[in-house]
């Protein structure tokens, strides 16, 4: 099935990242943009260990290992979202959106950025990793109940955050990767499809046996009268 939510979460994704394009590459909120990177990147190196961790599970190999655990566990339309993230990721990020927008990596344009082990130069805008850990936390989103959806999108936060504390992008980078992902996730949903969700499960009695208290007598399922004892 194909829940028109997922429509208007792509359209409106879509919209969101055509505004986080323009407040980038217009620079109207470079002060704040700099001002939130100086905050992240300036924590400790205490956090680099768990974070530089957090931050691989948006690689481009993620989707596939877990298109790999969707298949064996057969969920094949989950396999096929998975495996189709990576290269509309790749053609979304370097053939429209970095080509839109010009936004160099803090290295090259943050004074007093810290670099931990990533590139110094280049476009940063947008984070592909962001792109990759919100597209598969929305395409798993129809396989997992509430408390879950909320676990996998608060991690996709963390590898977001990462990249940021990694000094390899700014809020901005990752908060349009994070809305294309979200944008592309939605959409790959509507071309593989998604299961039905499952009824609620309420409570019913057994239908096999019923009992009718009535002039002494017990009915049962077999439809059989039985006396009761009388005082």
């Amino acid at each position: 099935m194909r829940p028109p939510r997922f429509h208007w979460l792509a359209l409106g994704c879509v919209g969101a990242t055509a505004a986080v394009m323009w407040v980038t590459e217009s620079g109207v909120a470079d002060a704040a943009d700099r001002f939130v990177f100086h905050l992240v990147n300036s924590v400790p190196d205490g956090g680099y260990r768990p974070l530089w961790v957090m931050q691989l599970l948006g690689v481009l190999g993620a989707p596939m290992a877990v298109a790999i655990a969707a298949f064996l566990t057969r969920r094949r339309r989950l396999a096929a979202g998975m495996l189709l993230l990576a290269p509309t990721k790749l053609l979304v990020e370097y053939d429209i959106l970095k080509v839109l927008v010009d936004h160099e990596r803090p290295g090259t344009v943050v004074p007093g950025a810290i670099l931990r082990d990533v590139p110094a130069a280049g476009l940063a805008f947008p984070s592909g990793h962001a792109i990759i850990v919100f597209g598969m936390a929305t395409l798993l989103s129809p396989y997992l109940d509430s408390r879950w959806r909320v676990g996998l999108f608060g991690a996709a936060v963390a590898a977001a955050v990462a990249r940021v504390y990694l000094g390899a992008h700014t809020p901005l980078d990752v908060l349009g990767g994070a809305t294309a992902g979200i944008a592309l996730g939605a959409l790959l949903n509507l071309v593989v499809g998604v299961p039905a969700p499952r009824p609620a499960t309420t409570g019913r009695t057994d239908p096999r046996r019923k009992t009718l208290t009535g002039s002494g007598r017990r009915w049962h399922g077999s439809g059989e009268p039985k006396k009761g004892n009388r005082a």
